[in-house]
């Protein structure tokens, strides 16, 4: 154990009579500076290799044209809404009976004034008939008085002559005179009693017509609601086992649509503008017609504005609540003139590079530049009138230093953004 300690320590020693380490060469350095130098400039060039290979990660959307087919216009915009009828009612009695007879059918038509059901008219017949007794026991006092103020009227006369001829006492005569005047009084006052009840005759015949239930306008039946025998009133009583109404009609004049147009796409929209509208239940049938308002309000919570548009076409094909897609069109510039194809590709996606539009498109998975002329602004988007003509894979989101020929990766391929 000694023994191995010494040999420890003895190796801990510095030996000093060891030679000095020779110095380093200088050449050897230099080849050795020059050889880090190329690896690290290798590196350098094949990092460079790969990152401009790497394809660059870019956003796309396929544009598409605006010009229709066969027509002088191209949509610009396309939202989906339903038929709707901007005159509908609900018709219900004036007052609370039991319904006598219904004379409608859903799918019928109904002229203005039409009877469409009769409510039981026992007790407005009976309200008539007092009210008509009334005015016949009125007329029948009247007549009483005015005999009797005739009566006393001659009285006065002859009692005057005799008063001026001193035969008659003076009393005699002032006593005529107050009888005469009282029954004028009675008169007016039974007068004014024949008016009241002439009055109360009316509405007693107003009460009678209210039983009977007539079309405010002319259209058709869509929903019979009540049947004979049930009660209805103009309000609704009896915890809600009470019909408040007969039927339902709808003026089909009236027909149109109404759609949501989002927020972002709302500037393209203007009223007067031409639209073609396409059925659900008839795809093939386009429906011409215009934009009558845009309601000045928003949907907080679906980002949309409603848009009023009419038909100019009326059939009995078109009915209320069905669905149906509108394309809002653009109107040519001149009228017998086809307007020219154009495409509407995002405002972002254009860029300027040498004093020239340029937009990026991607042609086997490479970027390639084109020169565009670019028109008005429509929304969100630019319309451009040359260099494209609809179908090509806009990049949306070109840098400043992106290049032709440079390789791509599409994030997503999108079709023109439309209206849902």
């Amino acid at each position: 154990m000694a023994n191995d300690n010494s040999q420890l320590l003895n190796q801990l020693k510095i030996d000093r009579g060891a030679p000095p380490s020779r110095a380093p060469n200088p050449s050897r350095r230099k080849w050795m500076i020059i050889g880090a130098i190329g690896v690290i400039a290798g590196l350098v060039a094949l990092a460079f290799l790969f990152l401009h290979d790497r394809p660059q990660e870019v956003e796309t959307v396929t544009v598409e044209s605006t010009a229709a087919s066969g027509s002088s216009s191209g949509a610009v915009l396309d939202a989906s809404g339903y038929i709707v009828a901007r005159r509908i009612a609900t018709v219900s009695s004036k007052v609370t009976g039991r319904v006598s007879k219904v004379l409608i059918e859903e799918g019928q038509e109904v002229s203005a004034g039409q009877v469409m059901a009769t409510l039981d008219p026992i007790d407005a017949d009976a309200q008539r008939d007092l009210a008509a007794a009334q005015v016949a026991a009125v007329n029948s006092q009247a007549g009483a008085i005015q005999a009797q103020l005739k009566e006393a009227q001659a009285n006065v006369a002859r009692l005057s002559s005799l008063a001026r001829q001193q035969l008659v006492a003076r009393a005699q005569l002032d006593q005529a005179i107050a009888q005469r005047d009282a029954l004028a009084a009675q008169l007016k006052t039974v007068q004014r009693n024949t008016d009241v009840a002439g009055s109360q005759l009316r509405i007693a015949r107003q009460g009678v017509d209210n039983t009977v239930v007539r079309a405010p306008f002319s259209g058709v039946v869509i929903a019979k609601a009540a049947q004979p025998g049930e009660i209805v009133s103009p309000l609704s009583a009896g915890g809600g086992f009470t019909r408040t109404g007969i039927g339902t009609i709808v003026d089909m004049d009236s027909l149109e649509v109404e759609v949501d147009v989002g927020e972002n796409y709302i500037g393209r929209v203007q009223v007067g503008m031409p639209t073609e509208t396409v059925l659900n239940a008839y795809p093939d049938w386009k429906i011409p017609g215009k934009v009558i308002a845009v309601i000045p309000t928003a949907d907080r919570g679906k980002a949309t504005i409603k848009v009023r548009v009419a038909l100019d076409q009326r059939d009995a094909r078109v009915v209320p609540d069905m669905g149906a897609r509108v394309s809002f069109l653009e109107t040519a510039k001149a009228e017998g003139v086809k307007a020219a194809p154009s495409v509407l590709v995002p405002s972002k996606a254009i860029v300027t590079r040498n004093g020239k539009s340029m937009v990026f498109i991607v042609v086997d998975n490479k970027s390639q530049q084109v020169e565009v002329k670019t028109g008005r602004s429509i929304g969100d988007d630019t319309e451009v009138t040359s260099g494209l003509s609809g179908g090509e894979v806009v990049i949306t989101n070109p840098t400043n230093t992106m290049a032709p020929g440079k390789a791509v990766k599409m994030k997503s391929t999108t079709s023109e953004p439309e209206e849902k």
